[in-house]
């Protein structure tokens, strides 16, 4: 019997031994596999996307406000449309050069996007001189501010506002707010038609002449008024059926005539520097909901 105990107890241990090195070598192989295998949640995708969002570079304009004369009253709301139409179109033009990342040949970004970006321009910046020379001495050479150039630096531009920083910074359009907030235009539409719209009262358009020292910071105010209302509008559909009946003035209308109550203090005192400032500006911050 005691001769026997000890043999028994080998091949237990034996066996015991065996099935644990089965279960090492299964986990080491389960383990490599495992180590060959991608995780999705890596970030790597992350990572490939920025990179393609950040190679391109980014298109940069000369600034044409800053080169224009005094601006008639009358011309006022006319040049500041077509201004705030000038960084519109660098922003769908950045919006492109992203968007079309590895397509064309050698000359694509010259030929699909600088070329007619430079003749949106031209025709941009000829109304602009068109509109001054109704009433005044026409701009000239104003030409030459049309082309754009390419930034190929590489440096992201996107700042996760939705908002091009730097020379290519603009509004995006309120269609274009609305559709990327809703993703369909169907929806937008609806939304819109349910909800109504934010309008406010014309602030250019009650400006004296504009003193050419003033005009940049003049119009980079007023393209802030239309980003404010375009916001409002976003939040204004965003926001369907929340709060009660006082919300949407509490909520929206009154923040919005805040901040233009402030933007039009800084017109108002970047014109009054050089020139007489103008009063009673107030009046125009108060905007209204429209159904």
């Amino acid at each position: 019997m005691s001769r026997a105990l000890p043999k028994y107890n080998k091949r237990r241990v034996a066996l015991i031994g065996g099935a644990a090195a089965v279960a090492l070598s299964g986990a080491v192989i389960a383990g490599s596999a495992l180590a060959g295998t991608p995780d999705s949640s890596s970030g790597s995708s992350n990572a490939r996307t920025f990179a393609a969002a950040s190679s391109p570079g980014t298109i940069t304009c000369p600034d044409v406000a800053s080169q224009l004369p005094a601006i008639p009253a009358s011309a006022q709301a006319e040049v500041t449309r077509n201004l705030t139409l000038l960084q519109t179109q660098i922003a769908e033009a950045n919006k492109r050069l992203v968007d079309t990342v590895g397509q064309g040949g050698p000359n694509f970004v010259n030929n699909a996007i600088l070329g007619p970006l430079k003749d949106k321009r031209v025709a941009t910046i000829n109304r602009i001189a068109t509109a001054i020379g109704r009433t005044a001495a026409k701009p000239t050479g104003l030409d030459s501010l049309a082309p754009c150039t390419l930034n190929a630096s590489g440096t992201a531009t996107n700042t996760g506002t939705g908002t091009a920083t730097g020379a290519a910074s603009a509004a995006p359009s309120t269609a274009a707010t609305q559709q990327q907030s809703t993703g369909s235009t169907g929806s937008t539409n609806t939304n819109a038609a349910a909800v109504g719209t934010i309008t406010c009262p014309d602030v250019a358009s009650q400006l004296p002449a504009i003193p050419a020292s003033a005009q940049a910071e003049v119009t980079r105010n007023l393209t802030l008024l239309q980003t404010q209302i375009q916001e409002a509008n976003t939040r204004l559909q965003n926001t369907v059926g929340q709060g009660g009946p006082n919300f949407v003035q509490n909520a929206i209308l009154g923040p919005l005539a805040d901040k233009r109550k402030s933007t039009i203090d800084r017109i108002a005192i970047a014109i009054g520097r050089t020139s007489t400032k103008p009063t009673g500006l107030d009046s125009l911050a108060a905007c209204t909901l429209t159904k």
